[in-house]
């Protein structure tokens, strides 16, 4: 089982719709996907409309010392071939609940070793604040994906996060190659035409050779609870991620 972390530490840039256009795009060439939902707002949750408070709960997993069956917190979405495991507000007192305990940064690559072969891919969906639950997305993977909208700003919260990835370097077992993602790109604006080409020179050995362009059929596939590659139509932002999905596969 592949598994692909999608992170960064500002939140905004694209996370969750990356996500979802990745187990999307997967979906289509008959992969078997499960999601991760990390981040305790549970907008990826939300998004497939898939209860948060469901127990046990990926809260309860952490603190039970991982003796809960693992399939328990596996959640069916109303797409085919993908599941979810999702997350709750409760997980967003796991810092201070866990404090300095040993092995509480492995805990989802523990639940996910549990469950390697029934899925042929992972798609962890991480809160944008550094902590256990960043640190489990990060230590869980074979790849990084960094969403970075193209804007000054997004720009400053990479670097905070690439520099975030090389302090946990040494404990990762497997070091997982990293994919910087420009998106919400609009050629016609100015400022993103500045800070793609700002993305280009400072990152050009891990940046994608693509962009996400803004599109308004996120929105629609949002409403939808589908990915924009499922709505059955030709769009600049289903090429990206499918783009995107076939690159990550071959890299």
């Amino acid at each position: 089982m592949q598994i692909w972390t999608v992170v960064n530490q500002k939140g905004g840039v694209g996370k969750t719709t990356t996500a979802v256009s990745l187990a999307g795009s997967l979906n289509a060439q008959g992969y078997s996907v499960l999601l991760i939902d990390l981040d305790p707002h549970a907008s990826l949750s939300y998004y497939y409309n898939v209860e948060e408070n469901s127990t046990p709960s990926l809260y309860d997993y952490f603190l039970a010392d991982q003796n809960i069956d693992v399939m328990r917190l596996v959640k069916n979405t109303k797409q085919a071939k993908c599941a979810i495991i999702p997350a709750c507000g409760a997980m967003a007192t796991l810092d201070r609940q866990l404090g300095q305990a040993d092995g509480k940064g492995l805990v989802v690559k523990n639940c996910l070793n549990e469950l390697k072969g029934k899925y042929d891919f992972a798609i962890v969906d991480c809160p944008p604040v550094l902590g256990v639950l960043m640190v489990n997305g990060l230590m869980a993977c074979n790849k990084i994906v960094i969403p970075t909208q193209t804007e000054h700003l997004a720009i400053r919260g990479l670097k905070k996060m690439l520099q975030t990835i090389e302090l946990l370097g040494p404990m990762m077992i497997e070091k997982p190659k990293v994919t910087i993602v420009a998106t919400m790109f609009d050629r016609r604006l100015n400022a993103c035409q500045a800070a793609y080409k700002s993305l280009r020179q400072e990152f050009r050995s891990s940046l994608w050779q693509g962009y996400v362009p803004t599109d308004t059929k996120f929105r629609e596939a949002s409403q939808r609870g589908i990915s924009i590659g499922q709505l059955g139509e030709s769009s600049r932002g289903s090429f990206a991620y499918e783009k995107l999905t076939n690159d990550l596969m071959r890299a």
